[in-house]
């Protein structure tokens, strides 16, 4: 009989261990996806989303994109300092970079101009290196023309050539863009990624999804 009394004890036992140890799995299991999460925002991927016009019609108001952050370099996720270079931006790439004016915000704009590189803007027209330059993705919408003295920089600008380290860039609504035009060149330290795919799109004036933006490569 003293052996059938201790059984309850052993019986309540178990489920008690057991009980612990799926609340240990799944705390774990929650700490691993966390880490791995920050891992792959810090060093690898990372999303964001268009709030304005400035590079439309090819990134829309309420797009959502995600920018590969080891294209350009593995950084330290805290000073952005590049720790281990991968490679250097190319004319043409869309990119994320620390706003050089306010730390606290991110750009996306298209990379025009790169270390070396002669800019020089007339009536609209982009010259690179006194060659005409036409980016298909660039529209002008404004018909009117800035080109008197005093005038903002937005239709004539430069001649300036591309500091060492640094890129000029600009949004594809060149009329309605506020880039290193205005505000100057982005050192290659301030980068955050290039942009790759849109990967969710929200139309605010109709209250609904893009679908056909869904998945879509950026050029």
């Amino acid at each position: 009989m003293a052996a059938r009394k201790s059984d309850p004890g052993v019986a309540t036992a178990a489920p008690a261990a057991k009980k612990k140890s799926i609340l240990r799995e799944y705390s774990e299991a929650i700490v691993i996806a966390v880490t791995l999460a920050l891992i792959i925002r810090a060093f690898l991927v990372q999303a964001f989303s268009i709030p304005s016009g400035s590079m439309e019609p090819t990134l829309l108001i309420g797009d959502y994109l995600l920018v590969n952050k080891f294209i350009y370099g593995i950084r330290n996720p805290f000073t952005n300092k590049v720790l281990i270079p991968v490679e250097n931006p190319e004319r043409g790439d869309i990119v994320v970079f620390i706003y050089p004016p306010d730390p606290d915000k991110d750009y996306i704009k298209r990379v025009v101009g790169i270390a070396g590189d002669k800019i020089h803007i007339i009536d609209k027209k982009l010259y690179i290196n006194d060659q005409l330059v036409q980016t298909p993705q660039a529209v002008n919408t404004d018909q009117s023309l800035f080109n008197n003295p005093g005038d903002p920089p937005r239709d004539n600008f430069g001649p300036a050539v591309v500091p060492p380290d640094c890129l000029f860039v600009l949004g594809d609504n060149r009329d309605h863009s506020y880039d290193s035009r205005f505000w100057g060149f982005v050192p290659l330290s301030e980068l955050r990624g290039k942009a790759f795919i849109i990967y969710w799109s929200w139309n605010k004036k109709n209250l609904g999804v893009r679908w056909d933006r869904l998945g879509k490569l950026i050029h």
